[in-house]
């Protein structure tokens, strides 16, 4: 399928996705949007064939954001972005944390605003060296939008996500991993053969073990003990009846590596 600000493709059962509008970074329209929710309702498509994503951005920027020269602002009139947010990007980044396949981020350059929580919203995210996170949203006015509330704290901390919201200053990959909003930094070069590499390999791992990982560490967020041992017992229960998991035994214990299926 033909795409206009995106490239999306398929193959040894990875999906990679590039946001495609370099001379904007990448900056978000409404047409990317639609685009970015057609390639995600194939990717969560089981018959597809997809065990990993892949998403990254093309040429010097990963994505900065909403394109605000879309936005065509005048004296005296008023815009409602609560419905801009409600319609594009809430269900953006609940599609994206909800499939059921791990979500490997490659940040090859600025990634602002929504940007920035795009990338926070990703499984595993490792940036180049050379790229920057910079909450933008006080800048002009704004609350950080697209989940940046919900993932700043819960990963940097309360101290450093007021700090990175209310000042809007621009860290580099560095810091964001030492901060822990990513899973590592890497050298330039080698950022896209990495984070390929390691999408491959999730796409042979145990795709729905994956899969309720990514929803047992959700669930913890808001869940007492109790509640978090019952759901653990729960998805253990469902998992201990998958192929992958005799598969995994089987080959333990015949001393051999697994060929697990995703089933």
């Amino acid at each position: 399928m033909s795409y206009s600000t995106i490239l999306f493709d398929i193959a040894d059962s990875v999906a990679t996705l590039t946001l495609n509008r370099p001379d904007k970074l990448n900056s978000f329209t409404a047409e990317m949007h639609a685009e970015l929710r057609d390639a995600l309702t194939i990717v969560a498509d089981p018959a597809k064939g997809c065990r990993a994503l892949l998403l990254t951005g093309a040429g010097r920027g990963f994505c900065a954001g909403q394109d605000l020269g879309q936005r065509q602002m005048s004296a005296g009139t008023a815009i409602d972005l609560g419905e801009t947010i409600d319609k594009l990007f809430n269900p953006l980044i609940r599609r994206l944390r909800s499939l059921p396949l791990p979500v490997v981020g490659a940040i090859n350059g600025v990634a602002a605003g929504a940007g920035m929580s795009l990338a926070l919203a990703c499984d595993i995210t490792l940036a180049a060296r050379s790229a920057s996170f910079l909450q933008a949203f006080a800048k002009i006015g704004l609350v950080p939008d697209s989940g940046s509330t919900y993932f700043l704290p819960r990963l940097a901390g309360d101290a450093r996500a007021r700090g990175l919201a209310m000042l809007a200053e621009k860290i580099g990959a560095e810091q964001a991993a030492d901060w822990g909003l990513i899973w590592k930094a890497v050298d330039d070069d080698k950022l896209m053969p990495e984070a390929a590499a390691l999408a491959r390999h999730l796409a042979t791992q145990p795709t729905k073990g994956l899969a309720l990982i990514k929803h047992a560490l959700d669930q913890s967020a808001t869940n007492s003990l109790d509640a978090q041992l019952d759901l653990e017992r729960d998805l253990q229960r469902t998992l201990g009846h998958s192929a992958d998991y005799r598969e995994g035994v089987t080959a333990f214990l015949e001393k051999r590596p697994p060929k697990f299926t995703g089933r």
